[in-house]
């Protein structure tokens, strides 16, 4: 039963690994777009701009409604990154040793 829980957590750990990925690729894709790099109205793009916002918005609103304006910096997907990291190392340096010790 411990490795099937050491299994899921450690598959939680990549998923969140996945997500940070995500992150990054929507935070460069919208500034090759901002500086006119790449094409906005490009059916691709767009539709992976739209894959990228239905992905990251549902978790990114509630933080930029939380911090103060900072002008046109978004700082959202930088607390974003820092709150998976955390969960990230909390899963792989806490809870994986405290089920893994119980084999």
């Amino acid at each position: 039963m411990t490795n099937l829980m050491v299994y899921l957590l450690q598959f939680t750990s990549y998923l969140i690994q996945l997500y940070v990925y995500i992150i990054l690729a929507s935070v460069i894709l919208s500034w090759l777009m901002a500086f006119g790099v790449v094409n906005p109205y490009n059916r691709f793009v767009r539709a992976l701009a739209q894959a990228f916002a239905a992905v990251t918005e549902p978790i990114l609103r509630p933080i930029r409604n939380a911090l103060p304006d900072f002008g046109g910096i978004d700082f959202s997907p930088l607390i974003l990154l820092l709150g998976c990291f955390f969960l990230q190392g909390l899963i792989e340096r806490v809870l994986i040793p405290a089920v893994a010790g119980g084999i």
